[in-house]
Order: C-alpha cells, then structure tokens, then sequence
C-alpha cells in the first residue's frame, strides 16, 4: 500500500517563503554602542562609542594610558598598569546603564560620586563591585561579590554570573536615593546619608575614611584592580 503525503500548492510555498525573507529583513538586531531614536528622545548619552574612549581619561591624569585600549568594539583594561578611569564629565543625579564582563579570578568595581581630592580614585568614591564570585580571594564576605555596594550591602545571590559572562548593571541616582540592578536584580536601594546609610557606614571599612561619599556631584569611575576586565553599552541620562 503506498503512503500519501501532503503537497502544497507551488505557489503557497512560493509566498511563505516570501513572507519569511521580509520578515528576517525587517527583524532589528540589538546593537552595541548604540542609541535607538527612542533614548535620544529622553536624554539618553554615550560614554563609550565602541571606537574610542574620548570620554574618559585616567585618574588625575590628562589622558589615558594605552593599556587602556578599544577591542571588537569593547573598552578593555588589557593589563595592570592602566590605571583607574573615570569620565571627564561630573554627574549629580543620573541613570546610569553599562555591561561587564570580568577574567577568571577577576576583580574591578564601578564607582560613582568620585572626586580627585583623595590620593585614589576610591577615597570618597561609593563603589559597586565587580568580582568572579567563585575565584577570586576577596569571596569570603558577601557585600564583596558581584553587584553589592562594596562592604556595605550584599547582592542578592541570583543576580550573579560566572566570569567570562556580560552582567548589565544600572545604577539609578536621584537626590542621595541610590538604587543598583545588577542582570534585572535589584541589589541596592539606600538613601545615601540617612539613618541606614550611617549604620551600614558604621559597620564597614570606611568607619574613618574622611569625605566618604559626601560629594553632591562626582565623576563615574572604573578600576584597574590588575586583572583584565571589560565593559560595553556605558550609557547615562542625567535627571
């Protein structure tokens, strides 16, 4: 007995075809860097462009060092030695959008309200932390891994991933109200000089540090900690 099949019309496949090509060509793809017509509209500004880091410069330093260097459109420290960053451009309240992706055994951090009136870029500056969770020797304490407002609030422990992965951090602050997201998982939300903060401050390292976090406008940094680290789609909308 033979087995029927079904066949379609020449023309319907013809069509189908047709339908899908459209449909893949008008399909927009996510790209890096880059600003849709939308977060232009409401304010939204580069700070890295994927070609070069004109934006930023080293810490106390008119320039940049070349260890600092743009690669397959990311902004890499590629070695120890580069320095930390920070934008040439003070923010007070903004929102503050970026990705990172750390090497194996890896540290960095993300510092906001930073200043140049210390002798390192973390004297005054708050720090979010950018760590391989499972690596690294400064693991032991939770407000030290990933995403947490380093020694003073803990991230949540779903919002990590293991190095080698991009993690998308925003920092939201308005008015000394600071919130963190680090991969949709809010990590932070604290009032900066309130009742909490002072406690927290209280129980961590920077118990005596002088002028921590008491700027009302400061630079957005990133650090050299020695390892190799990167980060892509920097994007901030001051409020």
């Amino acid at each position: 007995m033979k087995k029927s099949y079904l066949r379609l019309p020449v023309n319907f496949l013809k069509v189908s075809l047709l339908l899908l090509a459209i449909s893949l060509a008008s399909f927009t793809f996510a790209q890096d860097n880059f600003l849709t017509d939308e977060e232009k509209s409401q304010g939204w500004q580069l700070l890295f462009n994927g070609k070069d880091m004109s934006k930023w410069r080293n810490f106390k330093k008119p320039g940049l060092s070349d260890k600092w260097q743009v690669i397959n459109s990311e902004m890499r420290l590629t070695e120890q030695g580069g320095g930390d960053v920070l934008t040439k451009k003070a923010y007070k309240n903004f929102d503050l959008k970026l990705e990172w992706k750390v090497s194996k055994a890896g540290n960095s951090g993300i510092f906001i309200m930073a200043d140049e009136l210390g002798s390192q870029i973390y004297s005054h500056a708050i720090e979010v932390q950018i760590l391989d969770n499972e690596r690294h020797s400064d693991n032991k304490i939770a407000s030290h891994l990933s995403g947490s407002l380093y020694d003073m609030i803990a991230s949540p422990v779903e919002s990590h991933k293991a190095a080698g992965q991009w993690n998308q951090v925003r920092i939201f602050l308005v008015n000394k109200s600071l919130k963190v997201w680090q991969n949709q998982v809010l990590t932070v939300d604290i009032v900066i000089g309130g009742e909490k903060w002072h406690e927290l401050v209280e129980q961590s390292k920077f118990k005596n540090w002088q002028g921590f976090a008491s700027t009302d406008i400061g630079h957005i940094g990133l650090q050299d900690h020695s390892d190799p680290v990167a980060f892509k789609n920097i994007k901030i909308k001051e409020l």
